[in-house]
């Protein structure tokens, strides 16, 4: 099992460095982009320790994050949306860069750096936290509510590090008008979130009595 999870973690790992150097290089013009080599180094080389973590700790975690394959009508089109959300935000940082329509300080650019590692760890936590953590929605075998933790904070605490993590990406690579496209997260999350809590209300026992203590889905005190 470990070597096929393995082939197929290195499969989409590779694949996923050459769509982001892609998809930044290439609209820039030049290798010479420095914010996207910085991102390169913070998203890649923490995936790839994280990824070996999780082979040896946790494989059945990890199958579970490499299966992406919606099965809710709704969810297919909110996947969709998201990638053209990046698709947009990466290609309009490397025009960005390539004709210098505005540029962040790079103090901007290290705040950035250190709120996407933030997310990055809260990240590893939510999924040290729950077993049953999956990138699609849907009710799975023995699941229980998961209630401490950031769960006893937070409703949806992946959601919480994603939204830190993608609204740091632009400053990493010094485009605000790609910041403003990654607010789209915002609502697409919020959908996705509704279409997740009426499966789980549905088909998940304890949770709506978990709604009622947790009043918050990802900000404290805010969402």
């Amino acid at each position: 099992m470990k070597n096929n999870l393995l082939v197929q973690s290195l499969k989409k790992f590779i694949a996923g460095f050459v769509a982001i150097g892609v998809l930044l290089f290439w609209p820039a013009g030049t290798l010479h982009y420095w914010n996207a080599w910085l991102f390169v180094a913070v998203l890649f080389v923490p995936m790839l320790l994280l990824g070996i973590v999780m082979l040896f700790k946790s494989p059945k975690l990890l199958e579970k994050r490499l299966d992406a394959k919606e099965k809710v009508d709704e969810q297919k089109w909110v996947v969709a949306l998201s990638g053209i959300m990046f698709l947009a935000a990466f290609v309009v940082a490397g025009l960005n860069f390539r004709y210098s329509w505005h540029s962040l300080p790079d103090y901007l650019v290290w705040i950035g750096v250190g709120v996407f590692l933030l997310s990055y760890l809260m990240y590893a936590e939510v999924m040290r936290e729950n077993a049953f953590l999956s990138r699609t929605i849907e009710i799975q075998e023995n699941q229980k509510v998961v209630d401490t933790g950031l769960y006893g904070v937070v409703r949806h605490p992946m959601y919480s590090a994603t939204l830190l993590m993608f609204l740091s990406i632009p400053l990493i690579l010094g485009s605000l008008i790609s910041f403003v496209i990654m607010l789209a997260y915002i609502p697409i999350i919020a959908v996705r979130m509704r279409s997740e809590e009426e499966i789980l209300e549905e088909g998940l026992d304890g949770y709506k009595e978990y709604k009622q203590r947790v009043k918050y889905k990802v900000i404290p005190f805010v969402w």
